[in-house]
């Protein structure tokens, strides 16, 4: 079983239009409703390619209710979201089908208390007996205290449980002492984090701030990896022109996945590439089709070296 922590639930509402025009009315020609937050997304994935996870944050009002209905369509899922006073928030996205853009509309999310988040805290100290892996992703909603992570992640290291963390901000900045087995931000949040603009110095430096492994997605690049087994770079086939929403959930799955598999880095980077690259060119954003990932993942090539022994 793996464990996804999403803190700020959303439900994912995408609305497409033929085209996009500021101060205009629109007439939308679809309207897809779904259950979001990026460790729902990667939970998601998971269970395409097969594992059993279990998804927990906090979901409240007419909305939670909602999402926490839409998870129960979703097969190898368990629901272990605890419920909030507040509304859970929902994101918005407009898609233009003349450019194929996507603009986004997010919600901060509803305040935790401090008697909410006691009671998170106690749900996911008993979660992490029966799990093989916990992925801590997205934003802080309100009230969440900002070192959030940096702490859940000492719980885990306690518990011998292996830890993914995809955040950013401040959130980042303060998780990162937590010690994460694996980091995995996107050349924006690196640089943020660094200071840094190069990806290979910012990923070396990251993972000094205490990352066990730093893997940074480089958009239609692929991802840079620093691990303490060596480094690597992976990249897809091709450049796609797809919908990067989701695809960074997508190669946080296949880390995921291939790390509880035990696979070696230079297969888990594969599969992660592969699974971005699948989801960009999703008709929905985040999903995974599972032919076209099989399809992709000949075609990933990864270079680098293993350290010395």
């Amino acid at each position: 079983m793996i464990l996804t922590v999403t803190l700020n639930t959303a439900l994912d509402i995408t609305y497409r239009v033929p085209s996009l025009r500021p101060d205009a009315s629109h007439r939308v020609s679809e309207v897809t409703e779904r259950p979001g937050g990026k460790g729902v997304n990667v939970a998601r994935v998971l269970t395409a390619l097969g594992h059993e996870v279990t998804v927990t944050g906090f979901a409240g009002g007419a909305t939670g209710r909602v999402l926490r209905d839409r998870l129960t369509e979703i097969p190898l899922l368990t629901d272990a979201l605890v419920p909030v006073s507040g509304t859970t928030r929902r994101t918005v996205a407009v898609v233009d089908g003349r450019s194929g853009g996507t603009t986004r509309l997010d919600e901060p999310g509803p305040a935790i208390s401090h008697t909410e988040w006691s009671a998170f805290q106690e749900v996911y100290e008993g979660l992490l007996p029966s799990v093989s892996a916990v992925a801590l992703c997205g934003s802080l909603p309100p009230g969440v205290p900002v070192g959030a992570y940096a702490g859940l992640l000492r719980t885990a290291r306690a518990a011998g449980v292996p830890t993914l963390l995809d955040t950013s901000g401040a959130a980042l900045r303060r998780g990162v002492a937590g010690r994460p087995d694996i980091l995995k931000p996107n050349a924006g949040e690196l640089a943020e984090l660094t200071g840094s603009h190069e990806p290979s110095r910012a990923t070396q430096d990251a993972r000094r701030r205490g990352a066990g492994a730093v893997v940074a997605s480089l958009g239609a690049q692929g991802l840079l990896a620093v691990t303490p087994e060596g480094r690597w770079r992976a990249a897809p086939p091709e450049r796609f022109a797809g919908n990067p929403a989701g695809a960074g959930d997508a190669a946080v799955a296949g880390l995921l996945s291939a790390l509880v598999e035990h696979r070696p880095w230079a297969d888990r980077l594969t599969r992660a590439v592969a699974l971005s690259a699948a989801a960009a060119l999703s008709p929905v954003a985040g999903d995974v089709d599972r032919s076209v990932y099989e399809d992709l993942l000949a075609g990933v090539t990864v270079r680098g070296e293993a350290n010395a022994a």
